[in-house]
């Protein structure tokens, strides 16, 4: 990490003022800071060391890389220092034109693009021999505009994942500047690939350690789903039998899948003990054939679960895959980053959550999947903006309660403790005012003990806070909630009550 060129312009006044014009890197714009307030995604502290004439703004991250963001949400990084980030704005003063260049252009369109945009800049500014001046005073090195091309391609597919800004008070993340890097299935399959290579050339080692690892054999079931060869079957068996140490899950019903496709009836009574592990797998694996079936039937099998749930092109496939298979291999960031990306999808277009066939009604699914995501991931933010737009989209009585008491809870946790009021008040309304039949028995199912139970989690919560009027008139709430359930419901909650009243009645 290196800022000496960086130091020197704060320390020289006419330096500073020719990085400012005409190269518009202007550390007197720092003091305003960005046109809103920022934070990484991944957590960290962001520096603002400079601003231009467009409203963007130059960030220092914690390991002295440089992200730029403009003022209409898009970022990326240019270097991974100060001083690079500055070879590149007195290098390239046109660089905001350049971020879609790929080295792959040719020396020829790249010269000819920086020309036409230097010229443009020169009717209005000169610049070659203060570029000049500026180097030879910060000591950067004198670059061809292709190679200040090929590092700022590089520098912004460092991007992703762990430098993506963030809107600080809505969540929503700031458009890649400049290139796409890979697709998340081709970084998550990665070593699953690797894996299913080693199996294919017979590695003893691999075989024991793949098959006995979950995630390992879950990538490299994953891995056999794109890549079919005639020749993988041993394998395949091999993982379907370990698999089932995992019960049921979609890879088990893959590798099944897999080796049915083969037609092989010598593998039904295998497929048969996989079935029957457990209760999951019986119900997971149902419609298989039974013994005595014929190649046919078995291949008819598998083609339908196949066609159904699988496929031959990772990009078709959900990105919950993905995630979670990222998250499993310990990619915490690139996870975060692609669910908060979905997330912002849906925010700005609801129409994705339409049904097929049925284009006036939503699967809000989604979203009550992406908040349990974040809510693995520790990201509560996050998991509150899903909930929140997953419960402003619930119709029925019933679905509103169970959301709004989901979203409470996220609430509390997350310290917003008024809002969490405010959520329960909202299940309470929908108990008393539900306008359908959904909610009719409440009181005598589980969803009565949680509303009551999170009234006095929150009760608590508002005590410890300091805030007891305000746990009092919960209480109070809480109490009703708890007279209306059946006995067997309520069984469960009067332990929990007894202490949220004592806490209450300590604090006044």
């Amino acid at each position: 990490m290196s800022e000496y060129a960086l130091r020197l312009l704060r320390q020289d006044r006419r330096l500073a003022e020719l990085a400012a014009h005409p190269f518009d890197f202007d550390l007197g714009r720092a003091a305003h800071g960005h046109v809103e307030e920022v934070r990484l995604a991944s957590g960290g502290p962001l520096e603002v060391v400079a601003g231009d004439g467009t409203g963007g703004t130059y960030f220092v991250c914690a390991d002295g890389s440089v992200l730029y963001a403009d003022s209409e949400g898009a970022a990326g990084i240019i270097g991974s220092s100060a001083d690079e980030a500055l070879e590149l704005v007195i290098g390239l003063p046109g660089w905001r034109d350049y971020t879609h260049l790929s080295p792959d252009d040719g020396e020829e369109k790249i010269l000819a693009r920086v020309a036409e945009t230097e010229d443009e800049i020169r009717e209005y500014y000169g610049i070659d021999e203060e570029r000049a001046e500026l180097r030879a005073a910060l000591g950067l090195p004198e670059r061809s505009p292709v190679e200040l091309v090929s590092r700022l391609r590089a520098a912004l597919l460092r991007t992703e994942p762990d430098f993506v800004l963030l809107n600080a008070d809505e969540g929503c993340a700031y458009d890649r500047l400049g290139p796409d890097g890979p697709p998340l299935w081709e970084t998550v399959l990665a070593a699953g690939r690797a894996e299913l290579t080693r199996l294919r050339e017979g590695d003893p080692t691999a075989w024991r350690e793949v098959a006995e690892d979950p995630v390992r054999r879950r990538l490299t079931l994953r891995a056999a789903q794109f890549d079919r060869a005639e020749g993988d079957l041993e394998l395949l068996r091999h993982l379907l039998r370990h698999e089932t140490r995992s019960s049921m899950t979609e890879e088990l019903r893959l590798a099944a899948v897999l080796v049915g496709l083969h037609g092989d009836t010598g593998d039904l009574p295998l497929l048969l003990e996989v079935r029957e592990t457990d209760f999951d797998t019986a119900c997971g694996l149902g419609g298989m054939p039974e013994p005595g079936a014929s190649a046919d039937e078995l291949r008819r099998w598998a083609r339908e679960l196949d066609e159904s749930l699988f496929g031959t092109d990772p990009s078709d496939e959900p990105v919950s895959i993905w995630t979670d298979l990222a998250r499993d291999q310990g990619m915490t960031e690139l996870a975060r980053v692609t669910l908060i990306r979905e997330l912002d999808d849906i925010v700005m277009d609801q129409s994705k959550l339409r049904r097929p066939g049925a284009p006036r009604a939503l699967d809000t699914a989604p979203l009550s999947g992406l908040a349990r995501d974040f809510e693995e991931l520790g990201e509560l933010p996050q998991a509150l903006r899903a909930q929140c737009l997953y419960a402003a989209l619930q119709e029925t009585a019933w679905d509103r309660a169970t959301a709004r008491h989901t979203l409470a809870r996220l609430e509390r946790e997350a310290g917003r403790l008024p809002q969490a009021v405010n959520s329960l008040a909202a299940v309470r309304e929908a108990l008393a005012t539900p306008g359908d039949a959904s909610l009719r028995h409440w009181h005598r199912v589980n969803l009565g003990r949680f509303i009551a139970e999170e009234h006095y989690r929150l009760t608590l919560a508002l005590v410890e806070a300091g805030c007891v009027a305000e746990a009092r008139v919960l209480l109070a709430a809480a109490d009703a909630v708890l007279g209306e359930l059946s006995d067997n419901a309520a069984k469960g909650v009067r332990e929990l009550a007894e202490r949220a009243a004592a806490r209450v009645g300590e604090a006044d």
